[in-house]
């Protein structure tokens, strides 16, 4: 029997990517996003309804978050992998000048949520039966990240959780966590629009990302080849990081 994952924010973007790649390998994915039409599109680019369910709703609202559990094992029976892609950062400003609702909101959906759909999914399937989780940092958890600076405190956030995680919920279940640099994606498209050619210098690649490049490597921590991996935050940067961060 085939291996089941929930995939959040997947309707595009890195949370497509990943749910591609495990679809390919021969896994079902239930994918969520807040946009109906473009998560029934993925669902048709993943190859249909035997491979991919959607369930539309925001990761934050804790009845989606209960549906979505339901829904997957209603449909599937199973709920082996997680990955907390959901990710938020609705403004741009120094920390000294944040909004603190908007600081509020960053967290709460970034940080809160991700340990939401942990305990939901560990209560329903995999306390019993084991599994893994794969969650989305990001390179400004690790470094300044001006202009991002509450998003980069909450990614900073996710990798202690992926942490304390992985400590308390071994042996049965592995806890892993990627932090991309820019990858091309709509979410991230002020990082680069329209001067891609100047952010690429601080590359030593010589690219920004793609998704796949994240997804193929989620796919991967979510394998038997990673079975003895945890609590680990892959930095997944085009060598970025070897320029001295973010600043």
């Amino acid at each position: 029997m085939s291996n089941v994952a929930i995939v959040t924010g997947a309707s595009r973007g890195i949370g497509f990517a990943a749910a591609q790649a495990l679809v390919e390998r021969g896994d079902r994915v239930v994918i969520t996003g807040r946009d109906a039409a473009s998560l029934d599109a993925a669902v048709t680019a993943l190859g249909g309804p035997d491979h991919a369910l959607a369930v539309a709703g925001k990761s934050h609202d804790a009845p989606h978050r209960a549906e979505t559990v339901e829904r997957t094992l209603e449909a599937f029976g199973r709920i082996d992998f997680l990955v907390n892609n959901v990710g938020t950062n609705p403004v741009y400003s120094s920390m000294v000048d944040l909004d603190l609702d908007a600081a509020r909101k960053i967290l709460d959906i970034n940080v809160v949520a991700t340990l939401g759909w942990v305990q939901l999914v560990h209560k329903a399937w995999q306390g019993e039966h084991g599994g893994a989780i794969v969650n989305v940092s990001s390179v400004s958890a690790l470094g300044p990240a001006p202009g991002i600076g509450m998003y980069g405190a909450s990614k900073a956030a996710l990798v202690q959780l992926t942490q304390q995680l992985a400590h308390e919920l071994a042996p049965k279940v592995r806890v892993n966590a990627v932090a991309p640099a820019v990858v091309k994606t709509k979410f991230a498209e002020a990082l680069f629009a329209g001067h891609e050619e100047q952010v690429v210098k601080s590359y030593p690649l010589g690219r920004l990302g793609e998704p796949q490049d994240i997804g193929g490597v989620i796919a991967f921590l979510l394998s038997g080849q990673a079975a003895w991996i945890t609590g680990q935050t892959i930095v997944l940067d085009g060598g970025l990081m070897l320029n001295a961060g973010l600043a």
